[in-house]
């Protein structure tokens, strides 16, 4: 029997998965998205936020 993987509710800790998961394939590829380490610290701050405010 398949078990069904739960995501997570909080908008702050899917904001940090995300924000994990591309920071981890930035390291290992080389992706020519312009800005994204711009895009990165916004994502970083938004789920840091939301984290602390508990969302």
């Amino acid at each position: 029997m398949a078990r069904r993987m739960k995501l997570t509710k909080s908008l702050g800790m899917l904001l940090l998965g995300i924000w994990l998961i591309l920071s981890g394939l930035m390291q290992i590829t080389t992706l020519p998205i312009p800005e994204m380490g711009f895009l990165m610290a916004v994502l970083a701050i938004v789920a840091g936020v939301l984290i602390l405010l508990g969302r």
